[in-house]
């Protein structure tokens, strides 16, 4: 009897389907350089929590445009050495971002973002509508 060769390729699309939906849900695929985020649904506001240790708040953009809540984190250490010279040199720029698509319109006057010991908290109130785009102050 012969193997079906479209067997194996059905398994492999059946196991990066599951990979998808996991990395969707939370459970699995991390892309290097986007921020790892925890995002709660209250009833009254989404919370999204975000790890961005190292990173001054004037590092970190955060806007809403369209539904959509863009965090970028840009950072690079200015340390020169004057003896010796460098073996690896790994530490020189980081950016880091991350895209989160909220399931209902939030209202943006009331939006609030605080910043502290490399966690960046945003509320954002789940009341009204509104297609413009908004940059987002970081306390």
């Amino acid at each position: 009897m012969r193997n079906n060769p479209f067997d194996d390729l059905e398994t492999m699309l059946d196991r990066i389907s599951r990979q998808v939906e996991e990395g969707m849900t939370g459970g699995g695929l991390q892309v290097p350089g986007s921020v790892p985020v925890d995002v709660v649904n209250t009833g009254e506001e989404y919370v999204v929590t975000a790890d961005l240790p190292g990173y001054e708040t004037e590092d970190i953009e955060l806007t809403l445009s369209e539904g959509t809540l863009r965090l970028e984190a840009s950072r690079e250490d200015e340390l020169e050495f004057t003896e010796g010279e460098y073996l690896r040199r790994e530490r020189t720029r980081k950016t880091a971002s991350r895209q989160i698509r909220l399931p209902e319109p939030v209202e943006e006057d009331e939006i609030s973002a605080g910043y502290d010991n490399g966690v960046l908290t945003v509320r954002l109130p789940t009341i009204g509508e509104d297609d413009s785009s908004k940059s987002i102050d970081i306390e």
